[in-house]
């Protein structure tokens, strides 16, 4: 569960009209901040970005699916 500082920067970002991937970006920061420090088992950056996302995701924030390649 994110911080309800997170919570609340994002819900002030959705209220001022910015875009879904800048109120995500409290949740990223986060948890970019807990894999700098070692915590939580965050083995990777991309993970890091990938579990601040699904927690925004979570929280309501609308932010968009990852984009798939094209076929061939």
């Amino acid at each position: 569960m994110p911080k309800k500082s997170v919570t609340r920067k994002a819900r002030k970002a959705k209220r001022e009209g910015k875009a879904p991937t800048t109120q995500a970006s409290s949740f990223v920061e986060e948890e970019m901040h807990q894999y700098k420090r070692g915590k939580k088992g965050i083995k990777s950056k991309k993970q890091a970005v990938a579990i601040g996302l699904s927690k925004a995701r979570q929280a309501g924030v609308k932010v968009p699916p990852k984009k798939r390649r094209a076929k061939k």
